[in-house]
């Protein structure tokens, strides 16, 4: 998978968004010490960068996330901070290489920290947070285990600037966004990639930013419930959008077939799993063996599996 990791960008002056074979000059001037997330024109007022199919580590600046904003007649929203305060300043000077219009809105489409490290680097825009409703309870419980797990991986440079930084506006069911004249349909999903995903889709230009419950390439986290996000996956792809930006993977993608892949890999784990069980194979020995078939399929395969394994063997075995 090809993806960018941030490096080609410019310092200084103005720089250049591709959106197919059409160039945006974005002609602000940057100060001499910024530097500007590369994101690119996916559709009318809707930018996106596409994170590495990597773990978060000092030299990627935990870019590893699809990170997005959508820019309407009167503010601006933006879709996950990214994984370092580094990340979510060099996503501030994009959109203002791109627009002086207000942020009004980040949006945490869940708590895993690539997608809200970068919350802290907000704070001066007057950005609301927003998220779903079992988010701040999540960041409560885990926050202090993140920032503390990961100064090895970031290391002490990146980690001094990242603070767990709350949604204040919550969402229940579905809610919308008005950026003028561009409106944004919030949605909180029951447990699957975790208990607190959150979709947003912008009815303008038919963008669906699924957060992490659809990924493309690099493998499929679990951190919810398998037979939840199976469940799901039908309402998922009921969304009438036009294209997604996925969680991970490349920005754009076409929908639904994004999820394909990733609907195949949880119905062979959940085989897998449940034979296990009937035939009284014990967990240690189930999840080396679960899913391999899959493996040349996914990035971070040997990353993620086993531990997905382990989670769906402790759910299934109860069923």
């Amino acid at each position: 998978m090809s993806l960018p990791t941030r490096r080609s960008v410019l310092k200084t002056g103005a720089f250049f968004v591709c959106c197919g074979v059409a160039h945006i000059r974005l002609a602000r001037a940057q100060s001499a010490h910024a530097t500007v997330l590369p994101v690119k024109e996916i559709a009318e007022g809707v930018f996106a960068f596409a994170g590495a199919a990597e773990m978060m580590t000092d030299k990627n600046e935990g870019e590893i996330c699809n990170v997005s904003f959508v820019v309407g007649a009167e503010a601006v929203a933006v879709i996950d901070s990214g994984g370092s305060a580094a990340e979510g300043r060099e996503l501030i000077a994009a959109i203002r290489a791109t627009t002086d219009k207000p942020i009004r809105y980040l949006i945490n489409t869940h708590m895993h920290p690539d997608h809200i490290f970068g919350n802290a680097a907000f704070g001066e825009t007057g950005a609301i947070i927003v998220g779903h409703h079992n988010l701040p309870r999540a960041l409560a419980s885990r926050g202090d285990y993140y920032l503390q797990s990961y100064r090895e991986s970031l290391g002490a440079t990146l980690m001094a600037d990242i603070k767990i930084v709350p949604p204040t506006k919550l969402v229940e069911g579905e809610e919308q966004l008005d950026l003028g004249n561009r409106k944004l349909t919030l949605r909180a999903w029951k447990p699957a990639h975790t208990d607190n995903d959150l979709t947003v889709f912008d009815q303008q230009s038919g963008t669906f930013f699924t957060g992490d419950l659809c990924f493309i390439d690099h493998l499929p986290t679990m951190d919810g419930s398998l037979r939840g996000w199976i469940a799901q996956l039908d309402n998922l792809k009921a969304i009438a959008a036009t294209r997604a930006v996925p969680g991970h993977g490349p920005v754009p993608s076409n929908w639904p077939a994004a999820l394909e892949p990733q609907q195949r890999y949880f119905e062979i784990l959940a085989r897998d799993i449940r034979k296990a069980i009937a035939d009284g194979v014990p967990m240690a020995e189930a999840v080396k063996n679960a899913a391999q078939g899959e493996r040349g399929n996914w990035d971070l395969f040997e990353e993620y599996n086993e531990r997905n394994a382990t989670a769906a063997f402790a759910e299934l075995e109860w069923e």
